[in-house]
């Protein structure tokens, strides 16, 4: 079997079974932490699903897409992280009152 018979039949199907149960974290929770986890294993999957389809069909240009989204990524994690921490600062002032 070559690479590119190994990334069509093997790697992509997983990666897609990774995908949905993804979604099912995302929609069912049960926390936003949970949530925002989904959300960033959903990106990172997303890179995996670009890099196999670069290799599948030879196309390197397809690693920048990769790329960007990386960096996309890095930076929403980022945000999210910064609002739930604003998020549990409020909180805990709320309930010093």
């Amino acid at each position: 079997m070559t690479l590119d018979g190994f990334v069509v039949t093997v790697i992509l199907p997983l990666l897609g079974v990774s995908v949905v149960l993804s979604v099912v974290r995302l929609l069912i929770g049960p926390s936003l932490a949970d949530r925002v986890v989904a959300l960033d294993l959903l990106s990172l999957l997303g890179i995996g699903i670009v890099a196999a389809f670069a290799l599948a069909v030879g196309q390197t240009e397809f690693f920048d897409i990769a790329i960007v989204i990386a960096l996309v990524s890095f930076m929403t994690t980022i945000g999210f992280a910064r609002f739930l921490e604003k998020r549990s600062e409020g909180r805990s002032a709320d309930d010093d009152h």
